[in-house]
């Protein structure tokens, strides 16, 4: 599974960040940044209540 951003959707508002800190994170430029596109399995849960979480849905799941 691959992380897909919509940057120009995204709002950085952190909500990910909240969620999933080990994939996401807002720095102090107050944007997003991915940490692990390629996140391994086991943080498919938290990737997943992201996506749902996500004010602007700018976040999905793609694949591989």
């Amino acid at each position: 599974m691959r992380v897909v951003v919509d940057f120009d959707r995204c709002q950085s508002n952190a909500v990910c960040m909240d969620v999933a800190p080990e994939i996401f994170e807002v720095r102090d430029d107050n944007f997003l940044y991915i940490l692990h596109e390629k996140p391994p399995e086991g943080l498919r849960p938290k990737l997943e209540e992201a996506v749902r979480r996500c004010p602007t849905q700018a976040i999905s799941i793609a694949e591989d």
